[in-house]
């Protein structure tokens, strides 16, 4: 049974974390492959190359990590994340070491999952900006979901974080998740 929810996990499942986790003795490319290859399955370079060309990589493949900008890192984990087009990722801060541009890269990047490749966003964010990349938004207040909303705005967003800003009412995580439109 645990050998069964170790394949439904590699093939399902795609993760990015906030510290991109990438091996650092590897090159992009090999990062990129990484999960392929601990399962043993067969790279289909045609799925490699449009995944490449949608993160921007195609110059930096045999880059290691220390050669890549923040933005170039999370890209490669963004990548490594749909090496087995999976159904749902699971996005932990994929913008929180990330410069403003390279967020919207990564968060544009995500959006076209959805879009594109029917793909499940489901990412944990504290910033406004990302959740508002999101199909649907919920809001958690001291472990409780607080709101739900469908579709909301940046200003949408930012209203229930002034609404929860009392230092009484503790701090408020918001859980973005896009679906299929």
């Amino acid at each position: 049974k645990q050998k069964q929810l170790t394949q439904l996990r590699r093939k399902e499942i795609g993760f990015i974390f906030q510290s991109f986790n990438l091996v650092p003795t590897l090159t992009a490319e090999e990062n990129i492959l990484l999960p392929l290859q601990i399962a043993h399955r067969p790279v289909d370079r045609d799925w490699f190359r449009k995944v490449v060309g949608v993160v921007g990589l195609e110059n930096r493949l045999d880059h290691r990590p220390s050669q890549l900008s923040g933005g170039q890192q999370q890209r490669v984990a963004c990548a490594r994340a749909m090496m087995e087009r999976p159904s749902v990722i699971f996005a932990d801060e994929p913008t929180g070491n990330l410069d403003s541009r390279s967020s919207r890269e990564v968060l544009g990047f995500l959006r076209q999952c959805v879009q594109d490749y029917g793909q499940s966003i489901v990412m944990v964010t504290h910033d406004p900006r990302a959740a508002s990349f999101a199909d649907r938004v919920l809001v958690l207040s001291d472990g409780s979901i607080t709101q739900d909303m469908d579709h909301p705005t940046y200003d949408d967003i930012l209203a229930v974080f002034a609404e929860h800003d009392d230092p009484d009412n503790g701090p408020v995580d918001v859980e973005p998740a896009a679906r299929e439109a």
